[in-house]
């Protein structure tokens, strides 16, 4: 049998059809057009589910069931969408439209957490039971695996990795909180750092090194590897900064994995690896036999869909 996995984005609605292996054998793509309906985009997300389907020479009758890996505030028990700011979800029953539209199971989560939990099936946390994912983009996300199941708290907000407090009254966080990880680990406070230091240092080579295009997350590597002090400075206390927040990570829940994605990872070991000695430093099971692997997710933008096809394991 099959499983459908659908990652659910304000943009695109991705859709994967996977092995009992956790190998996607079909997908199917549509704009989430109609972002603005909660019926329209279930019924989107119904097509490029047929379109999966179809895209990988199998029936619907070959399909045991559907997770949905869904932004925003989720509750896995019921299968509602509680709130979505950038989709018109608000107390939406989507697995129980989704399986009345298709006539299979549906089981829907928070994207974050189907992606953590797609990298321990198939990816960085294969084979552990407690994992933990980091993903660097826009704002900080992640997901917390405890004993092979997705933990989310009492009332399934937990886990909201980039909101914890890593800087007393520090930087101001879109949540409206002050200091919190996201504000200082994302990839976007990497280009409010980096633009705040070439403003302060215009004799910085990062100034030609720009031409035409805009400051973007990679800037200041190019301009660390070019030997150029402002931009390795900017680096060094981004890294720091991500160190401080996965380092808390590691202390409270000693997981087997700390696995770190998002486009800054194509850094590779320029990133990874003076973050894993701050962080070895850091933690306090320094001395134990057993320790925490920080490693770099291996799934990309699968591990949401993964995730979400594996959602039938849970229940």
């Amino acid at each position: 049998m099959y499983h459908i996995g659908i990652d659910l984005g304000g943009t695109n609605i991705a859709v994967g059809v996977v092995d009992e292996q956790y190998n996607i054998v079909g997908r199917g793509k549509v704009k989430t057009a109609r972002a603005d309906s909660a019926e329209g985009t279930v019924e989107d997300m119904a097509t490029a589910v047929r379109m999966a389907v179809e895209n990988a020479g199998v029936s619907m009758d070959e399909v045991a069931d559907i997770g949905v890996a869904a932004p925003g505030s989720v509750n896995p028990d019921t299968g509602v969408i509680v709130y979505a700011n950038n989709l018109a979800f608000r107390d939406t029953p989507v697995g129980e439209l989704l399986a009345k539209e298709l006539g299979k199971p549906c089981y829907v989560e928070n994207d974050a957490n189907a992606a953590a939990y797609g990298e321990l099936l198939a990816g960085a946390g294969k084979g552990a039971d407690n994992f933990v994912m980091v993903t660097l983009g826009t704002g900080v996300g992640g997901g917390v695996i405890i004993n092979g199941k997705i933990y989310g708290g009492f009332n399934h907000a937990g886990a909201e990795l980039g909101h914890m407090i890593i800087v007393k009254d520090g930087e101001q966080c879109t949540c409206g909180t002050k200091g919190c990880f996201e504000a200082y680990g994302s990839a976007t406070a990497l280009i409010r750092q980096t633009k705040a230091a070439m403003d302060a240092h215009p004799e910085s080579k990062m100034w030609e090194m720009l031409g035409e295009r805009g400051v973007s997350g990679r800037t200041a590597f190019d301009g660390m590897r070019a030997g150029d002090e402002t931009a390795t400075k900017v680096v060094e206390e981004y890294i720091s900064y991500l160190a401080c927040g996965i380092t808390s990570l590691v202390n409270i829940f000693q997981p087997q994995f700390v696995a770190v994605g998002g486009g800054i990872c194509n850094e590779g070991d320029t990133l990874l690896a003076p973050l894993k000695a701050l962080v070895d430093a850091g933690d306090y099971n320094k001395r134990g036999e057993k320790r925490t692997q920080i490693c770099r997710a291996a799934l990309g933008n699968d591990a949401g869909i993964i995730g979400a096809a594996g959602l039938y394991q849970l229940k």
